[in-house]
C-alpha cells in the first residue's frame, strides 16, 4: 500500500497562490481558449484601419504610452465622461489625440467572435503592438490578460504624464518609477519620430525670438507653419515631427536632434542633457539598436501595474464601464 505523503499549510498555500496568480497575471496566449483568435482579430482590424486611415497607427502607438504611465495599463484612457466618470481625454495633456472611434470598431469586432473576452487593456496594448509593425519596426511579443479599470484617473494625468518642456531629469525620473531606465527613456521618446504636433506646443520656441537650439532654417519652416504666436487651440495648424520618413517609426528623430531640428524644447535637451546624449549618438547611428530598446521599453510600459481580476472588469464597450 502506498504512503501517503502529508502535505504543509505552508506547501497548499503556495500551491493555492501559485493558482490563483496564474489567472491574474500577463501571460502569452491568454485568450487561447477563451477567445482563439483575438489576437489575429485585432491585427486584422489594425492592418484595415491603417489601410483606410494611415494615422491610426501612430494613435495606437500615443495611446499606450498614455494609458500605461498613468498608475497602470488598464484602459482608463478610454472611458467617456459618463455615470459621474469624467474621462482623461478632457485633459489638456490628451490636446490632439483622436481615432479613439475606431477602438470601439475593433472592440466591436472582438464582441461578435467572443463576447465579454477579450479587454479594452489588451486592445490597446496589442493595437500599439501591430501599429509598431506598421510603421516599420519589428513585431513584439506582448502578454494579455489585463483588466479594464473601473474608473478615470483624471486627477492624476497632469502629474504622471511628461509635459513637453519638462526638464530631462523630471522625465527620467518618471519613466524610472515604473522600472524603463535612461536607455529606454531615450528610445521611447523616439516614438516623435512619428505624428505631428500642434501649433500651441511650439510658438514659445519661434516667437517673440527663436530659441537659440533651433536650427536657422528649420525655425524659418516651423514660422511657416506656425504664423501666428497665439495659435487657436482648437485651429488645425501643426508641424510634422519628422518631414523625412514621417510614417516610419525610426531613428531619424535622433538624427534630427542632433541636427538641431527637435520639435519640441524636450525632444532637443536629449542632446544637451550629458546622460542621454551617448544614447542619443548610438541611436542615431544605429537604426536597429533603436528598434531593439523601443521594444524592450515598450514592453515594460505594456505591463504597467496590471489590474487583476478582482481590480478590473471586461467592459463590453470600451467607452463606458459595465453596469449590472
Amino acid at each position: 500500500m502506498a504512503t501517503l505523503v502529508p502535505i504543509s499549510i505552508f506547501q497548499l498555500l503556495l500551491f493555492l497562490l501559485q493558482l490563483y496568480s496564474g489567472k491574474s497575471e500577463l501571460q502569452l496566449n491568454y485568450y487561447s481558449e477563451s477567445c482563439p483568435r483575438a489576437e489575429e482579430i485585432i491585427e486584422e482590424q489594425v492592418i484595415g484601419l491603417y489601410n483606410k486611415h494611415g494615422n491610426t497607427a501612430v494613435s495606437w502607438i500615443r495611446n499606450l504610452f498614455h494609458d500605461c504611465i498613468v498608475k497602470s495599463c488598464d484602459a482608463s484612457l478610454l472611458l467617456d465622461t459618463a455615470n459621474g466618470i469624467k474621462s482623461e481625454k478632457t485633459s489638456s495633456r490628451s490636446f490632439g489625440m483622436r481615432n479613439f472611434k475606431y477602438i470601439n470598431t475593433i472592440k466591436l469586432a472582438l464582441e461578435k467572435e467572443c463576447p465579454i473576452k477579450v479587454s479594452c487593456a489588451d486592445i490597446v496594448a496589442l493595437s500599439a503592438r501591430d501599429g509598431f509593425v506598421l510603421l516599420g519596426g519589428p513585431r513584439v511579443e506582448m502578454k494579455t490578460g489585463r483588466k479594464d479599470s473601473k474608473e478615470s484617473y483624471i486627477a492624476e494625468v497632469e502629474d504622471f504624464i511628461p509635459n513637453h518642456n519638462d526638464s530631462i531629469p523630471s522625465v527620467l525620473s518618471r519613466f524610472q518609477s515604473i522600472g524603463i531606465d535612461t536607455e529606454g527613456t531615450v528610445a521611447l521618446l523616439g516614438a516623435h519620430s512619428i505624428g505631428r504636433v500642434h501649433c500651441t506646443n511650439i510658438v514659445h520656441r519661434i516667437y517673440p525670438t527663436v530659441d537659440p537650439t533651433l536650427d536657422p532654417e528649420y525655425a524659418n519652416y516651423l514660422k511657416r507653419r506656425c504664423p501666428s504666436p497665439e495659435p487657436n487651440p482648437k485651429a488645425v495648424q501643426y508641424a510634422r515631427n519628422d518631414r523625412i520618413t514621417p510614417m516610419l517609426l525610426d531613428n531619424m528623430y535622433y538624427k534630427n536632434i542632433l541636427s538641431h531640428k527637435g520639435l519640441l524644447l524636450v525632444d532637443q535637451q536629449l542632446v544637451s542633457d550629458p546622460d542621454t546624449y551617448p544614447f542619443v549618438k548610438k541611436m542615431a547611428a544605429d537604426n536597429a539598436y533603436f528598434h531593439e530598446q523601443f521594444s524592450k521599453a515598450l514592453l515594460i510600459l505594456s505591463e504597467n501595474n496590471p489590474l487583476t481580476e478582482e481590480q478590473g472588469e471586461i467592459r463590453r464597450d470600451c467607452r463606458y464601464v459595465n453596469r449590472n
